[in-house]
């Protein structure tokens, strides 16, 4: 049956036959077919369905719950049998919000020098693509926003505390200033993240804060793409201070820190809510712990 759920599971996921089937690299013929297994052993209807998918039946949503929690399972059983066998061993997925790649660098490469046989495979999304694909069991973890928006119930290990700085040129008028207020942006050539990132929503918040309605003339999901239109075209962006550090390295910009708006937000480790979490989990959320304590 645990084929038949994953096939549900991808199903509800990609609200599509054809694309929940490509998903699992399987035909469309077969994934209906295990579909209708799974219904006939459960004895209900998951799925309306006519000439296309048509959403989950109220004993579909149902069973979704289940089927999430069950494929969970049989996973972390297996991470405990590869544990038993051969130690801390195998691939972990990690979502990552655009402004703390940097951070989840430094974590994967202290945790694969302390356990050189677990993999990772890093992605970068929004912090609403996290929470869903760690629903969805798409990830294993996702670095994210802890106290911002709501995430649920989840696991959590907090890592730092976001400080925003504005990122200009060494020409611009604020270059050489030992800090520059919000409020002084207002007006300013502005190229920001995207409104679907929390990180923008925050920014947006400060702003608000400080009496500003800032007028993007460049939004990107691209941390990358801001950096290089300060770089290129005189405007001016704000990031995290670590993220700001990185990416202007080496080039003819500058960081000043911000102030006069509201406090920086807790980014931090987010685990599946599960009680015992597999061995590679629980040591990824140990070592998240061991670099929040290093900073203190």
């Amino acid at each position: 049956m645990l084929d038949k759920l994953e096939m549900f599971i991808a199903v509800a996921k990609e609200a599509h036959f054809g694309r929940a089937a490509q998903s699992l690299g399987i035909t469309q013929p077969t994934l209906s077919a295990g579909i209708k297994q799974l219904e006939e052993q459960l004895g209900v209807q998951l799925i309306f369905r006519g000439s296309r998918y048509g959403g989950l039946t109220p004993e579909g949503q149902g069973a979704l719950i289940w089927a999430r929690r069950i494929v969970g399972d049989a996973r972390q059983l297996r991470e405990e049998m590869r544990f038993s066998r051969h130690g801390l061993a195998g691939q972990l997925r990690i979502a990552v919000i655009p402004t703390a790649l940097t951070w989840a660098g430094k974590l994967t490469t202290r945790f694969t020098e302390k356990h050189p046989n677990v993999r990772f495979t890093i992605l970068s999304r929004t912090s609403i693509e996290i929470l869903t694909m760690i629903e969805n069991l798409d990830v294993d973890a996702g670095i994210s926003y802890l106290d911002n928006e709501p995430t649920g119930r989840v696991s959590t290990e907090a890592l730092y505390e976001e400080r925003y700085m504005l990122v200009c040129r060494g020409d611009s008028p604020f270059a050489g200033r030992d800090e520059v207020r919000w409020r002084e942006l207002d007006g300013q050539k502005l190229c920001l993240l995207t409104p679907d990132m929390q990180n923008r929503r925050i920014i947006n918040k400060n702003f608000e804060i400080a009496g500003v309605q800032p007028q993007a003339m460049v939004e990107s999901n691209s941390t990358v793409v801001l950096v290089a239109n300060v770089l290129e075209g005189g405007f001016v962006t704000v990031l995290p201070a670590d993220m700001a550090r990185f990416l202007t390295g080496g080039k003819p910009l500058e960081i000043i820190p911000l102030s006069g708006a509201g406090r920086g937000h807790s980014v931090g480790l987010v685990a599946p809510w599960r009680e015992p979490h597999t061995p590679v989990l629980e040591a990824l959320l140990a070592e998240a712990r061991r670099m929040s304590e290093l900073r203190r």
